[in-house]
Order: C-alpha cells, then sequence, then structure tokens
C-alpha cells in the first residue's frame, strides 16, 4: 500500500529529518522559506534554504506531480543526466540525492543545489515580461546566442563516453527517428485514453511517412529553450534546467523545440519577436556554425517537438475534463496544421 502523498504545506517539516539523514549539516539545521516555483508543470518544484551555524544553504527540491503528465516520467533519468554532465561545461545542477520509494514523503523526489541567475519569463511569455523583455537589443541578442550555444556544446558532447545510452528507446523501434515518432504516437494514445484528435493523427501520419537517417545522433536536452536558461547581470548562462524529457535522437529536435516555443511565444500570440532577437534563419545559420551539423529536416522536427509538447497538455485536459473553450494545446494545433498545409 503506497504512502500517503503529503501536500505541499508540510513538505518542509517532512523533509528536514531527511536533510539530517542524507545530507552533512548540523544537529541545528532547519529548512526555511520552502516555496513551489511557477514554472513548469510535468514536475513540482520547490526552492528552499538550509539555515544552520555554519550559513545559508539555497536547494531545490523536485518530485512528479501529482497526476503523471508522461507515460514513462522517472526521476532517476534527470539526475543521471546532470550528475554525467557534471564533468563538462554544461552548468548544471548537482543532485545530493534521490529517494526512488514513497514511505517518506509519500512519492519519489530528489533534492539538488540551486544554480545562481535568472530565467527568461516563462508566463507569460518573455517577450513581454521579465528580464528578456527589460533587456536591450544588444543584451537579448547575448542572451539568444547563448542559449544556440548551449544547444549547440550538448550536442558535440560524446554520448557515448558519458554513458548515456539508456536514453534512447529501443522499445519503440530500432533507429532513433522512428523510436521517436512510435513512442509518440503511444503517448499520444496514452494521454487521449485512444482518441487522439485528428490534428495529431495527422501529424504522427506526416511523421511515420517522411522518416529518414539523421546524420547525427546526439544527446538532446529535451526542453530547449529561452526560459530554461539562467543569466547573470551580463547576461551569460549561468544555468541549464529541466532535463525531464532528455533523449538520445537527431541534433535538430533541440533547434526545433527552441524556433517552435519562440513563436508560440510572440507570433502566435499576435506580436513580432522583440528587436535583438535573431530570426529564425540567422539562429539556423548561426548554428550550424557553432556545431558543424547541417539542418535539413526542421520542418519535420518542428511537427515533432509541437506534438512532443501535447502530450502532458492533452494528458491534463482529458483527466480534468476541461471545457472545450480551453484549448490549451491551441498553439501546438496551430503550428502543426500551418507546417503540414
Amino acid at each position: 500500500m503506497n504512502a500517503i502523498r503529503l501536500p505541499a504545506d508540510r513538505l518542509a517539516a517532512g523533509l528536514e529529518p531527511l536533510l539530517h539523514r542524507n545530507f552533512p549539516v548540523s544537529g541545528t539545521a532547519t529548512v526555511r522559506e520552502f516555496k513551489r516555483t511557477d514554472r513548469g508543470f510535468a514536475t513540482e518544484t520547490y526552492l528552499f534554504e538550509v539555515i544552520d551555524e555554519n550559513g545559508t544553504l539555497p536547494l531545490v527540491f523536485r518530485r512528479p506531480p501529482e497526476m503523471s503528465l508522461f507515460p514513462d516520467y522517472d526521476l532517476l533519468r534527470q539526475v543521471l543526466v546532470m550528475q554525467r554532465l557534471a564533468a563538462t561545461d554544461i552548468p548544471v545542477a548537482t543532485p545530493m540525492w534521490l529517494d526512488r520509494g514513497d514511505a517518506d514523503l509519500g512519492s519519489p523526489y530528489f533534492v539538488m543545489n540551486r544554480l545562481t541567475g535568472e530565467a527568461p519569463s516563462d508566463y507569460p511569455s518573455y517577450h513581454v515580461a521579465g528580464n528578456y523583455f527589460e533587456a536591450t537589443p544588444e543584451q537579448r541578442a547575448r542572451m539568444w546566442w547563448g542559449c544556440v550555444d548551449t544547444i549547440a556544446d550538448i550536442h558535440r558532447l560524446d554520448w557515448r563516453a558519458m554513458r548515456l545510452d539508456f536514453l534512447a528507446l529501443p522499445r519503440h523501434g530500432t533507429e532513433p527517428v522512428q523510436q521517436l515518432v512510435n513512442y509518440l504516437d503511444a503517448a499520444l494514445s496514452w494521454a487521449t485514453a485512444g482518441a487522439q484528435p485528428e490534428t495529431y493523427r495527422r501529424a504522427i501520419a506526416y511523421l511515420r511517412a517522411n522518416l529518414y537517417e539523421p546524420e547525427h545522433i546526439v544527446l538532446n536536452w529535451g526542453d530547449a529553450r529561452m526560459s530554461n536558461i539562467l543569466y547573470d547581470g551580463d547576461f551569460r548562462v549561468t544555468g541549464v534546467l529541466d532535463w525531464e524529457i532528455a533523449h538520445l535522437g537527431d541534433h535538430e529536435v533541440d533547434l526545433a523545440w527552441l524556433l517552435f516555443l519562440d513563436w508560440a511565444s510572440s507570433t502566435f500570440e499576435g506580436h513580432e519577436p522583440l528587436p535583438g532577437t535573431p530570426s529564425r534563419d540567422e539562429t539556423i545559420a548561426y548554428y550550424e556554425k557553432r556545431s558543424g551539423m547541417r539542418v535539413c529536416n526542421l520542418v519535420f522536427n518542428e511537427i515533432l517537438a509541437a506534438v512532443l509538447l501535447s502530450v502532458p497538455l492533452l494528458r491534463m485536459a482529458n483527466r480534468v475534463q476541461l471545457p472545450p473553450e480551453m484549448d490549451i494545446t491551441g498553439f501546438c494545433t496551430a503550428r502543426i496544421e500551418q507546417l503540414l498545409s
């Protein structure tokens, strides 16, 4: 029988004795300022501080959401990716400990250190609020290229030497692109209880009809977007966040994800990207030069990105029975229809 999942207002008290068990703090250490972040929805994330006579230590607590938004969500994958990136130049958080059981807090969880810096706004989008909005055009360009540089640097890592082969999807096929398409088809059926909307059936049919063999197989960050980068006061990258959907596949997946979500954060909302934001063509050319990899299948991968992001949204809409007028997948379906036309 599963333990009762602790509600948010009891997590700090439940975490404090576990801190003493798992982390080298003094007997007087206490948990303070425990609060949930409003960023992301596929994982519950809380910021907190540990205070004792040695000072204040900022940390992060993460656990799966009460309603799973992906069929194969696993905290261990995130932790392993971050642990194996620690030896690289990619600035990621350091996991302190992971508990995959539910005896202590009623769910699995892990604790990691908190990186410094500020991320561009997620909701509302960074084109209308936050540090990207408030920056000068030159500073915005620096932030954008910092994000593209990060993507290129991730793609140039030797994932085999880093023992990241567990991020492949062999249950869904023999080739990386085929695997991801088959995974998406199965995940969509899971999210919608077998009733995939017509747009997504057409998208999967298009993806199946246009399967290709990628020139490069890389570690994909998975959630490659401006809002998952931390920047310092000089608009330089200080942290790379959220590795829930990291996977192995074509290098164009991350670039497509970045461009799709920037479109959703600007053009789809009825306004152009802010001055200083590099164009789609400039971004592609810069990425090709920076990574040494050609971009040849971007439409395919942008459709794939929109479908992938729709999985948790459709799951949420289906489980809570949102009314039709609350179409939380509207930006995904709109982009898929544009690209299929």
